[in-house]
């Protein structure tokens, strides 16, 4: 099982803070951080230098999506909030980031595996990738 974590923050959000949340997400889901194949984010986060530094310490992918694209998630949301949906065109980051990329980078087979959790200026959402239901 592969896992994705979007991330959302506020701006000026560290690196560590974001790196402790992620990592109480991997131990509620008990999964180890080796598992972990791709961090996602909204456009609107693509500036914040924690969000890339975290990338780049944990030598992950980082990508950050459109609007429309994580707007496409809004319906399976656990946690979708008003105040996002005014501010981005979508109703969530973390969630939504969280999804869509795991989407992309499956044949069609993922889902939410941990709904958003929060830190005082982050939030993480995991989603895993069903490698078993691409076998034939």
């Amino acid at each position: 099982m592969r896992l994705v974590a979007g991330l959302g923050c506020r701006r000026g959000c560290s690196a560590e803070e974001l790196r402790g949340l992620l990592m109480q997400c991997l131990a509620e889901a008990d999964r180890p951080l080796s598992t972990l194949v791709a961090l996602a984010s909204s456009e609107h986060k693509a500036g914040e230098p924690g969000l890339h530094d975290l990338a780049q310490q944990l030598g992950l992918p980082l990508h950050c999506l459109p609007s429309a694209r994580l707007a496409a998630y809004d319906g399976q949301l656990q946690q979708a909030s008003d105040l996002v949906l005014r501010t981005t065109g979508s109703a969530g980051v973390a969630e939504a980031a969280a999804l869509a990329q795991a989407f992309a980078l499956s044949d069609g087979s993922a889902e939410l595996l941990i709904e958003k959790r929060c830190s005082a200026s982050a939030t993480c959402a995991l989603a895993c990738i069903d490698d078993e239901a691409q076998q034939p």
